[in-house]
This record gives structure tokens, C-alpha cells and sequence, in this order.
């Protein structure tokens, strides 16, 4: 259960990459898993069996399929897998999946389709070559051709592919250090002016190309690095959680719990300690890239 950095190449376009390989005895009943809203959008590849149930926090269901297409998240997610399932994930960089299909992200906000649907026929076999090898090295190299042949595809088509000053801003907002940078102190005009536009033209092109406005972005950047914090240093108290993720104090963070998973810190990480690779004694990896104290 890992998370790692693409080739070079790709970087412009993938921020990581993300194997998940969980086996369970077939007589056990497989938990589910909560997942917070993270600032991501995903191209997730189910070569083994697709996952049995994806529940949005609204009560909305999806349907399974091998190859699903994931739009930006702003409610919890939970997920049921089978009890042989092998997860290969392509996480975007901010605005990439828009410059690679043209789609408004609005349109896939809080919203998984089957990819088949939104990307070129050959994902399917893509998919296919993945289920008949078992070495991930081999995995990633397949994906990997894939989304170098996207980006040749859409670049020799339209302008649209073009990076602009609106994606490096987003960029800046996912990677900057929060306790050096809190995202509250971080304006919509500077946001506009860094970008090189109005501040009505930022917010309509942040949508088209984010899925969501800048203020919900920012929310849920902060909030992402609370739970990878979290996540990196379970013993680490709350407060100074907070504090190290850009948050005013503790109430601040408790609200955004409400809003995004509908429930407090503490039972959410209960939830969390129960979930399918916890199971098996491990949690997810992020490579490094939860925050340091």
C-alpha cells in the first residue's frame, strides 16, 4: 500500500501513483473504508475484481466498474472492496485531467464513472494487460505508456492542454507548507493576481478546471494535511495538529471534520483504525509526504 512519484516525464500531469494490494481470508467479512475529501482527482484501475460498494456521504451509490474515473471529492467516501483487490491509481496534478479531456470538473465533482465512458477504447486494455501480470514494476510501466500516450493525444489536438498561471497556483496551494503558508492567509486576489486574472475570471476557470471554487480547494488541502499528519503521527495531539496544518485553532478543525466526514476527530479515527489495511497491520503510505513536525 504505497504512494510514489511518476517517472519525470509525467510529473506535469501526475502528481502520484498508488498501489493497494489487500488479500483476505475468504471467510472474513471485508470492513469498510471511510475516505476523507482530498484535493485529487483519479484515474483508478481495478485489474483483479472492482470495488462492491462506493457510498458518497449524501447517500449516493455507484456503480462498480474495472476502470473507474474519479472527479474532486468534497464529502466522505466510503468503500467496500473484495477480498482479493488490487488497486493501481493515477492522482492528477491540479487541473491535469482537465487539459488532457476538455471536460468541465464540476461535471465530475463528487461523481465515479466508468472510464471506458470518458477515456480512449484502449483503457480497457490497459486494464487487461494489468490483471495478466503480477509485478508492479510491469504495472507501472503500463500505466505509465498509457498516460504518456494521453498527453501526446490531447497535445497534438487542442490549446486547452496548455499549462497555465490558474493550474501553477492550485499547485502552489497543494504543495505549500502549511505552518509556514496557513491557507487562510492566502487571499482571492492574490490567487487572481497570481494567475493573471479578475478575480471572477479565477473563480470561474478554478471550477472548470478544479471541479470545485478556490475557498473549498483551500479547505480541503488544509484538511487533507491534517489527516496525513494525523496519519504520519498518530500520537500527536490535536491542537497541534491543527496549528501545523494552517488552522486558526482546534474548532476550526473539528468544523471541517463536521462538514466533510460528519463526525468529530476522534470517531473518525476510530473508524479509520478499523478499516480493511488496518486489518492486515498496515495504513496507508504516503510516501513521505505527510507533513513533518
Amino acid at each position: 500500500m504505497k504512494y510514489f512519484l511518476p517517472s519525470p516525464a509525467l510529473r506535469e500531469f501526475v502528481r502520484l501513483l498508488q498501489i493497494m494490494h489487500l488479500t483476505f481470508d475468504q471467510n472474513m467479512i471485508v470492513p469498510p473504508k471511510a475516505y476523507w475529501p482530498r484535493p485529487e482527482q483519479c484515474l483508478a484501475f481495478n485489474p483483479r475484481q472492482p470495488e462492491i460498494e462506493t457510498k458518497m456521504a449524501n447517500g449516493k451509490y455507484f456503480a462498480k466498474s474495472p476502470v473507474m474515473l474519479i472527479g474532486q471529492p468534497s464529502m466522505l467516501t466510503t468503500r467496500v472492496v473484495p477480498h482479493d483487490f488490487l488497486l493501481f491509481q493515477v492522482v492528477f496534478q491540479p487541473g491535469a485531467l482537465f487539459r488532457l479531456l476538455g471536460i468541465p470538473s464540476q461535471e465530475l465533482t463528487d461523481v465515479h464513472v466508468n472510464a471506458e465512458s470518458v477515456f480512449p477504447k484502449e483503457i480497457g486494455l490497459v486494464n487487461e494487460r494489468l490483471r495478466n501480470t503480477t509485478d508492479y514494476g510491469e504495472m507501472t510501466k503500463i500505466v505509465e505508456n498509457f498516460i504518456h500516450y494521453l498527453i501526446n493525444r490531447r497535445k497534438c489536438s487542442l490549446s486547452k492542454s496548455n499549462l497555465l498561471p490558474i493550474d501553477k497556483v492550485a499547485y502552489q496551494m497543494i504543495n505549500a507548507n502549511p505552518a509556514r503558508y496557513p491557507q487562510q492567509n492566502i487571499s482571492l486576489d492574490k490567487m487572481a493576481s497570481d494567475a493573471c486574472l479578475s478575480q471572477k475570471q479565477f473563480y470561474r476557470n478554478f471550477i472548470e478546471r478544479m471541479g470545485i471554487s478556490p475557498k473549498t480547494y483551500t479547505r480541503i488541502v488544509r484538511f487533507d494535511n491534517a489527516m496525513k499528519l494525523q496519519n504520519a503521527q498518530p500520537h500527536k495531539d490535536w491542537l497541534s495538529i491543527a496549528l501545523h496544518s494552517g488552522y486558526y485553532d482546534y474548532q476550526h478543525l473539528v468544523k471541517d471534520f463536521k462538514d466533510f466526514t460528519k463526525t468529530t476527530p476522534a470517531d473518525f479515527v476510530t473508524k479509520d483504525n478499523n478499516a480493511p489495511e488496518r486489518v492486515l497491520g498496515v495504513k496507508e503510505d504516503f510516501g513521505g509526504l505527510a507533513l513533518s513536525a
